[in-house]
């Protein structure tokens, strides 16, 4: 156990709060006028923290703060003569099995082989064959008309290995993917080159919140981040009011683009799993007792 003094924790408290406000002031901006970002809504609708939680500062399991008085009545803390640290026991009392599933799904995916063949299609699955008034983002137009765009998905295919986002496809679309991903599949099916993959790693560093150093935390919040903006800007939408320029996976052209961002996301996302799986098995070595299932 490593105890930090006040004046370092601190400082380093305040730093990351500094940082997180400045990445998120257009969000908050935006959310106190009511306003819609097709970005950045997903990250605090599908995730679960709010900007506040992100920018509250954990040093992470294994890390005591001295003088840390304020931590005592914080969810999963214990504090002995101001002397606050993460209470291992009670964490996994709550989350051992949320700590298990994601050990398990994060070292499948760490040791399959990526695929770059999807080009972005089931964005432009979860709006096949439906009206322009029917889509999950009715205020964003479309870049086709129905036909032209269902005619698009079936010349490239569907190649969607990640069920969450295959369990959005229109009924229409889902007939269409070469594997039917399930809940139950996911580790067999989750690969490092799916962009909703590595945008997981958000959902699962905030699942495993306090017991990441929220600098990890932020690492997967910002990388999420840019690869929703990839994810959007090659759907079939037309984010151009956004500053968003698509990504014509409709064309030979942009295939081979976002390809290229996928492997650039793929080796971003790689060490910052590795920092998860280590966290995830570090903590589940500290409590024997918990039943565990294998990867």
């Amino acid at each position: 156990m490593t105890t930090l003094e006040a004046q370092v924790w601190r400082a380093a408290a305040e730093t990351h709060r500094v940082e997180v406000e400045g990445e998120l002031a257009d969000v908050v901006y935006r959310r106190d006028r009511g306003q819609r970002h097709p970005v950045d809504d997903f990250l605090f609708h599908y995730y679960n923290l709010r900007p506040s939680q992100l920018a509250q500062w954990h040093p992470g399991a294994g890390v005591a703060l001295d003088d840390a008085a304020e931590y005592a009545d914080r969810p999963f803390y214990s504090s002995v003569d101001g002397v606050a640290r993460l209470d291992v026991g009670a964490f996994l009392a709550k989350r051992g099995a949320t700590v298990v599933t994601a050990r398990d799904l994060l070292a499948a995916t760490a040791s399959a082989a990526p695929r770059f063949g999807c080009f972005g299609m089931h964005e432009w699955a979860m709006v096949y064959r439906l009206e322009p008034d029917e889509t999950r983002h009715p205020y964003l137009q479309l870049r086709f008309p129905p036909d032209a765009l269902a005619k698009i998905v079936e010349d490239v295919g569907c190649r969607c290995s990640h069920f969450d986002a295959f369990r959005f496809f229109t009924p229409a679309a889902k007939p269409l993917n070469l594997v039917a991903p399930s809940r139950d599949r996911q580790a067999e099916l989750d690969q490092p080159g799916c962009l909703h993959v590595n945008m997981d790693l958000y959902k699962w560093a905030s699942k495993l919140s306090p017991a990441v150093p929220s600098t990890v935390l932020l690492d997967t919040f910002r990388l999420a981040r840019r690869i929703r903006r990839v994810d959007m800007a090659a759907s079939a939408y037309d984010l151009s009011d956004w500053g968003i320029e698509p990504i014509r996976v409709e064309t030979p052209a942009g295939r081979a683009d976002y390809v290229e961002r996928q492997k650039g996301f793929a080796a971003e996302a790689a060490p910052l799993r590795t920092a998860l799986l280590e966290i995830a098995e570090d903590l589940l070595n500290r409590e024997p007792s918990l039943v565990r299932r294998q990867g």
